[in-house]
């Protein structure tokens, strides 16, 4: 056994048939634990490498499975003589072109960010138009290509926006009918008519937009003439431009007891604003003639986390082929709690003859991108959705209605 009764000496121990002394025993248990020690901080050097080039390979590996949290497409140019709508460039964003006056659109009036991070369609580019490739100018006449319009140059014997009709009686020429207003002109017409036999001013002038003499329609009179506006308008004090009336500001209109009257260009719409019907725990109510409140409801609900806080309804008067584009209507929020607001057009019949860009971090707004002529009736639906780190706070609804008039005016 290990015990100082094998040993001659007091003060000693034997271990494996040696006999050694307690200094020595303790040096060699000191030197023991030293070496235990280093190889325990070894070891421990080591797990931590191990586990540091684990973490560099998760990462690594994360990045290439994981897809970017905010994937997005390539920089699309504009093209010359147009310009570009919208500003995202983010997978499911889409982007509008338009062109100047005086050019059309080739290629793809509207391009989506794809999943693959490509765009739908074709970069577009514009196109001079040549209004003059159909010849438009009867006998002879030379035509001259403007701006979305063409004038002819009519040779002498013959009159009319493209020649057409030969000239009898008086015939004031092109340069000086350009220079002249339309006020100038009816006072120079009923002056001219005066002294010599009747002329049928109508005839004469209204058929080019150059000369025209009344906006809308033009009687002859004996000595003179007389402009007609269409139903819905008055004759204005120049004699010559139409002037809307409101209907509704002057009852005379035939909407019944729950419905609203709005004005339009040329008339009026009776509408009813209604709120949609509870469904899924979810219910509205009306706070005003024009929008609907969310009732109370659980909010471990599905259906009420996802359904609309408010909707909001609006009619909107517009003449017929407007220059665009043209921002229609703005929707912003003055309780602006989350970290960002999001704009989007969620329906609507024609709606694609709309499309939504931001004008600065709360104001969303609805541009026309595209001339529409009247009668027409266009719906659109709009979200606005506020969110916090990509949580859902909460979204209102904008249903707008846009009357479009049979006329230019």
């Amino acid at each position: 056994g290990n015990s100082a009764e094998n040993c001659p000496f007091p003060d000693t121990w034997a271990f494996s048939q040696g006999c050694l002394s307690k200094r020595q025993v303790l040096s060699t248990i000191r030197q023991m634990q030293k070496l235990l020690s280093t190889q325990e901080a070894a070891q421990l050097q080591g797990m931590r490498n191990l586990k540091k080039q684990l973490t560099v390979l998760q990462n690594s590996v994360h990045k290439q499975i994981l897809p970017d949290p905010w994937p997005s497409c390539p920089h699309l140019a504009v093209p010359m003589n147009g310009r570009k709508l919208g500003r995202k460039a983010l997978v499911g964003h889409e982007v509008h072109f338009l062109c100047d006056a005086g050019f059309h659109l080739v290629g793809s009036e509207t391009r989506t960010c794809l999943d693959n991070r490509t765009w739908s369609g074709q970069q577009p580019f514009c196109k001079s138009i040549n209004d003059c490739a159909s010849n438009p100018c009867a006998n002879g006449g030379t035509c001259v290509d403007g701006i979305e319009r063409y004038t002819c140059l009519c040779p002498s014997g013959w009159s009319g926006s493209n020649c057409q009709s030969p000239v009898t009686g008086l015939d004031i020429p092109i340069v000086l009918r350009s220079a002249i207003t339309s006020s100038h002109l009816h006072a120079l017409v009923v002056s001219i008519s005066a002294l010599l036999p009747d002329v049928d001013e109508c005839q004469l002038f209204q058929s080019r937009w150059q000369t025209r003499i009344c906006v809308h329609d033009c009687v002859n009179l004996p000595g003179s003439y007389r402009c007609i506006c269409p139903q819905g308008y008055l004759l204005n004090t120049d004699l010559n431009t139409c002037n809307d009336v409101d209907e509704c500001t002057n009852s005379q209109h035939n909407c019944s007891r729950g419905e609203i009257c709005v004005n339009v260009f040329g008339g009026f719409r009776c509408v009813r604003p209604e709120c949609p019907k509870p469904r899924h725990n979810t219910s509205y109510i009306k706070t005003s003639a024009f929008q609907c409140e969310r009732n109370p409801c659980p909010m471990d609900s599905k259906a009420c986390r996802t359904a609309a806080n408010s909707i909001s309804f609006h009619y909107l008067p517009l003449q017929s082929n407007r220059t665009v584009p043209r921002v229609l209507f703005k929707m912003s929020t003055t309780r602006f709690v989350g970290d960002s607001l999001r704009f989007a057009i969620t329906g609507g019949r024609g709606h694609s003859t709309f499309a939504v860009q931001r004008s600065d971090r709360q104001t969303g707004e609805l541009i026309l991108t595209s001339p529409v002529a009247g009668p027409a009736v266009l719906e659109v639906e709009l979200e606005m959705s506020e969110f916090a780190r990509r949580v859902l706070l909460g979204k209102h609804i904008f249903r707008v209605m846009t009357f479009i008039s049979q006329y230019e005016f």
